[in-house]
């Protein structure tokens, strides 16, 4: 208890900050529709969010080392604020892209900074509890900022304007704590050939759950529109989807941590394609119907980005884990650019069913290829403990990786 309260004050900020940024993508969905934005414009609203992200993971290492970690928080925070606040004084899609950039830097450039901050405090014997408690804290907040669109009126300066808020009031818990900022960390390098070195496969596998996860989220509201949901049932339908994915985490690392988990992540990929293969045939079911495929797709597709990440991990020495986190980040963030746009551009000339096409094409691919890395590498080798690794900044390898080699060894 005394270790939740004292990091009570970052926690408190992850919440607020991820109601306001994680509200934001199915209320520019829903607003986009409303304002008659093509299909295609509102997907490129989500790519241009993940470029922000990118962007934001990286500067923000080097923002802290010459600012420190409050002005670097306050800044990203205002970065944010600021881009919800412009969206109903310059209604333009183009225009609304660049905010969603400023929306994505915000995100990642103050998760690097929570990050690290709980990266100098936590210890081995804590590290397990501190990243379940910020897991439960990050997922919590995921899930009701998705419910926000349910009582939001799109395409008003009000809704867009409680977000800034909410974005503006995470500010408070982290600039007014008594706990004294840490040593800012080294930004680690950024090698994207680390991953390919380490696993093709877990390259190839982070890309393909940024195809399934990325589209979803930034592009699912057209979907919902589109299969006859109304917008408070379109909360729901994205709801439905984190729910999954938050449930499916224990019994995939069971599963990863006692087979194979090429095998894993080949038989999740082949569930992900029934999931899709039933939304894409079935998208006149109830609207509890399709909050159910939504739950499913969930549940085959979130874990897949933590597999391919042990996996990955299982090949990499102690003193790479940090970069190999940021490659494998770097590799989910090109995923995630290039995935809604491809998927709002599919479903503007075949209709909704196709974008679910393109996500079981994605984990076809995936299976063919893990099927081939299965006759080119052998599986016998020391194994890292499955850990739940949250997309949310490269520093995330700092939280992860000790633990790795610590369960690892006993």
């Amino acid at each position: 208890m005394r270790l939740l309260i004292s990091f009570a004050a970052l926690f408190l900020s992850i919440i607020l900050l991820q109601l306001s940024t994680g509200g934001v993508a199915p209320l520019d969905a829903i607003s986009g529709l409303a304002l008659d934005f093509t299909t295609e414009q509102i997907g490129f609203l989500g790519s241009a969010h993940f470029l922000g992200f990118f962007i934001g993971c990286w500067w923000a290492p080097r923002l802290m080392g010459s600012v420190g970690h409050s002005r670097a928080f306050a800044a990203m925070t205002a970065a944010g604020a600021i881009g919800l606040l412009m969206h109903m004084l310059i209604v333009d899609p183009y225009a609304w892209a660049l905010m969603r950039v400023a929306s994505g830097l915000c995100i990642a450039g103050c998760y690097t900074v929570i990050e690290a901050w709980l990266q100098a405090k936590v210890t081995n014997t804590t590290r397990g509890r501190t990243m379940g408690a910020y897991r439960v804290a990050d997922m919590g907040a995921s899930l009701v900022a998705q419910m926000f669109i349910s009582v939001l009126e799109p395409a008003s300066y009000v809704s867009y304007n409680l977000l800034a808020l909410l974005c503006c009031a995470s500010l408070l818990p982290l600039t007014l704590t008594r706990v004294r900022p840490p040593e800012t960390p080294e930004a680690p390098r950024l090698r994207p050939g680390l991953a390919i070195a380490c696993s093709p496969l877990a390259a190839l596998g982070v890309v393909v759950a940024a195809l399934s996860s990325a589209t979803f989220r930034m592009v699912g509201p057209v979907y919902g529109q589109q299969v006859g949901l109304a917008v408070d049932q379109i909360a729901w339908f994205l709801a439905a989807f984190v729910l999954g994915g938050a449930l499916a985490q224990y019994p995939a690392g069971w599963l990863a941590d006692r087979y194979d988990r090429r095998w894993v992540l080949i038989g999740l990929s082949i569930a992900a394609i029934v999931s899709c293969a039933v939304t894409a045939m079935t998208h006149n079911l109830t609207s509890n119907g399709v909050f159910l495929t939504a739950f499913f797709f969930g549940l085959t597709t979130f874990p897949i980005f933590s597999v391919s990440a042990a996996h990955a991990h299982d090949f990499a020495e102690s003193d790479q884990r940090v970069e190999l986190s940021a490659a494998l980040m770097f590799f989910y963030a090109i995923g995630a650019i290039a995935a809604p746009l491809f998927a709002s551009s599919l479903i503007e000339h075949f209709g909704p069913a196709a974008m679910f096409v393109m996500i079981a094409v994605g984990h076809l691919v995936l299976i063919l290829f893990g099927l081939a890395r299965m006759r080119a590498r052998s599986a016998n080798r020391p194994r890292t403990p499955y850990i739940w690794s949250p997309r949310t900044s490269f520093l995330i390898g700092r939280l992860t990786g000790r633990s790795r080699d610590s369960d690892g060894d006993s």
